[in-house]
């Protein structure tokens, strides 16, 4: 784990580079929304700076991790794929001068560290690339969720009607 702590400022300030894969295993918070944890995420970090001098993070993810559809209760395979800015700032005080500065919603503006941890940008920016409500665009079985819905389909008033008696 000590690979993915660099110092974030000194990165943007050489303008360095590093990618690679890592098991969606070892994304606790990940691990916890999706169906298995088997797959892995490919991921890169670009330092430099943005036209104004900040330091600049550009991130990518892409991978496939398997989430439950809440429509027909299926696994499914979700494709990731996720790019995104950070600017850093120097601490939480800077954040809104410099996001006022930028105004550009596809820039975010982060608090950045000299031990800042790459592990968690990439499972933050993994599950922000998940969606609310995963479902299959088509579900392979229609009736299958059609079932579900029937079985439990009983009115909360039908132990009324024992008491009507």
């Amino acid at each position: 784990m000590a690979d993915f702590v660099f110092d974030a400022f000194e990165f943007c300030r050489l303008g360095e580079h590093r990618e690679g894969e890592i098991a969606v295993a070892d994304m606790p918070r990940l691990a916890k929304e999706v169906v298995d944890t088997s797959g892995t995420i490919r991921w890169s970090l670009q330092g430099g700076r943005d036209e104004r001098g900040h330091p600049r993070l550009s991130m990518s993810v892409a991978g496939v991790v398997r989430l439950m559809c809440q429509r027909c209760l299926t696994p499914f395979e979700h494709d990731v794929t996720s790019e995104a800015v950070l600017v850093l700032a120097r601490d939480e005080a800077d954040i809104d001068a410099i996001e006022s500065l930028i105004d550009d919603d596809s820039v975010d503006v982060i608090a950045g560290s000299h031990e800042m941890n790459s592990l968690d940008l990439i499972e933050d920016e993994v599950l922000l690339a998940l969606p609310l409500s995963p479902r299959h665009d088509v579900c392979p079985d229609p009736q299958a969720g059609e079932a579900l819905k029937k079985a439990g389909k009983e009115s909360p008033f039908a132990v009324l009607k024992d008491l009507k008696k």
